[in-house]
């Protein structure tokens, strides 16, 4: 599952899968006779960090933190927060909740109880600019910052924003030892990381691991790549600094994958360059706004990439431009392939999150897209993504087709292009009938009775005149095949 390090408080369930190793043995190639073999370069030994110097000098520059406040929980797993819980997670507290009005018939019920945390962060500024993660100081109506000199200040927070999970805090003091920052763009894979932070209490915890991974996507609600590493992180780290070999920082230590609740060896950081653009806002207006593109993106894979005329697979499919957007407005289009945003490269789709995420509304932002297999141009002003929230009592219209039990939409170009159907209705949703008939959200319907479907009205006027059970024909998976299913009456 993946975790954040404190307070631990989303628990996904995942499969673990065992990996062999394969010992590999290297002998000698044999070459034909007169044939000069190939001497493979060897690799430049550097040599281990000096993680005792970084600390001595940047470990000072470490806080942790202690913060109480109350939190409103119901027996829905809903806090005042607006997060949710499965029922895996219940708390005590929600899973009495439940209880309560499983046996009594009560509905509604809430309790505020107490939040009492631990957590770390770093600071930026000698004047007393303290930066850690936002689910840090989440409920906190009290947080005190303990320096490792073991002064203590009460903290003010500027702000946070819970979509890339910063948060900025002020203390009133001066001449603090500060951090030096680093360019996460510049990590390598397999380079030397170092954290310190205060896992389960424990202040000023020095850890070291290597970078695992970067732009690592995790299945949440975030616009963050994070960086991958195995440095080992514990409930009490988040918020703390990652440094790098040279002892700049990189990242903030913000999430675990866990099932037993403490560190098994992937830990995530958020890109420093990343956090020091929400900071900035923060500190300006306090609060964060990120740019809205309006698109939405998929991988490249190598059949996509043969299909879009691609090199290579890479960069980031648009599959929907959003109507009115800043995508729209810029004239990129179904099919096109972001490579580049403002000269950072977009190697996967998890890329275009982060340099979207950091410019603001009304910034303009250079795009590099591949249309047809040439290079194209485009300039997208970033939109706010206040102005474009729907009404709050405004619900989106799913085509349904209720005869069957279908939710259902048109296809787009690029499906119809991937999935090879030149017609057709994407089905997004099946209720319990449909289900059991052998119909998943994904298939796509291409016939009613032998007539091929091409909109969801001429889907309708077919289902009128049709009669009690109708021959589906559906594509899933690549595969066509019929299905019956019995129309409803009455709704």
């Amino acid at each position: 599952m993946l975790t954040r390090s404190i307070p631990l408080r989303f628990r996904l369930a995942t499969t673990l899968l065992a990996l062999s190793a394969t010992t590999l043995l290297c002998a000698p190639v044999a070459h034909a006779a007169g044939e000069t073999p190939v001497a493979t370069p060897a690799i430049r030994h550097i040599g281990t960090p000096d993680f005792a110097q970084i600390v001595q000098r940047y470990g000072p520059a470490v806080v942790n933190f202690s913060v109480t406040g109350t939190r409103l929980v119901t027996a829905d797993g809903k806090d005042s927060s607006n997060a949710t819980k499965g029922a895996d997670n219940e708390d005590p507290t929600q899973l009495f909740l439940r209880k309560f009005q499983e046996q009594f018939g009560a509905t509604g019920a809430s309790m505020q109880i107490p939040v009492n945390s631990r957590g770390s962060g770093f600071v930026v500024s000698a004047d007393g600019l303290v930066l850690t993660n936002a689910h840090v100081v989440a409920h906190a109506s009290d947080i005190t910052v303990k320096l490792t000199d073991r002064r203590e200040f009460k903290a003010k927070l500027l702000g946070s924003d819970t979509q890339t999970d910063i948060a900025v805090l002020q203390i009133d003091a001066h001449d603090l030892p500060t951090v030096a920052i680093g360019q996460p763009s510049e990590l390598s894979v397999g380079e030397w990381v170092l954290a310190i932070g205060s896992p389960f209490g424990l202040d000023n915890t020095v850890t070291t691991g290597v970078v695992s991974a970067k732009s690592r996507s995790l299945p949440e609600d975030y616009t963050v790549p994070f960086i991958q590493t195995d440095a080992a992180i514990n409930p009490g780290n988040s918020g703390g600094p990652l440094f790098n070999a040279r002892g700049e920082v990189v990242g903030i230590n913000s999430q675990i994958y866990t099932r037993s609740g403490g560190y098994q060896g992937l830990s995530f950081a958020i890109p420093i360059d990343l956090a020091q653009s929400v900071a900035r806002q923060i500190v300006a207006t306090g609060h964060a706004s990120h740019g809205v593109l309006g698109v939405s993106a998929q991988e490249v894979t190598q059949a996509l990439a043969d299909a879009f005329k691609l090199p290579r697979p890479r960069g980031a499919l648009i599959a929907e431009v959003h109507a009115d957007s800043a995508a729209a407005k810029a004239g990129l289009q179904l099919g096109d392939v972001i490579v580049m945003v403002d000269g950072h490269p977009v190697e996967a789709s998890s890329d275009l999150p982060l340099w979207i995420a950091m410019a603001v509304p009304g910034q303009q932002v250079q795009l590099d897209v591949v249309r047809n297999g040439s290079l194209v141009h485009a300039r997208a002003t970033m939109d706010d993504p206040e102005q474009r929230k729907p009404a709050a009592n405004a619900q989106p219209q799913v085509p349904v087709l209720p005869q069957l039990g279908l939710a259902v939409r048109p296809l787009l170009p690029v499906e119809q292009r991937v999935a090879g159907a030149r017609y057709g209705l994407m089905v997004e949703g099946v209720q319990p009938a449909a289900d059991k008939a052998g119909i998943a959200p994904g298939d796509i319907l291409l016939a009613i009775n032998q007539v091929p479907v091409t909109s969801v009205e001429q889907a309708r006027a077919l289902l009128v005149q049709a009669k009690g059970t109708v021959a589906l024909l559906v594509q899933h998976e690549g595969i066509k095949g019929f299905v019956t299913l019995a129309l409803k009456t009455g709704g």
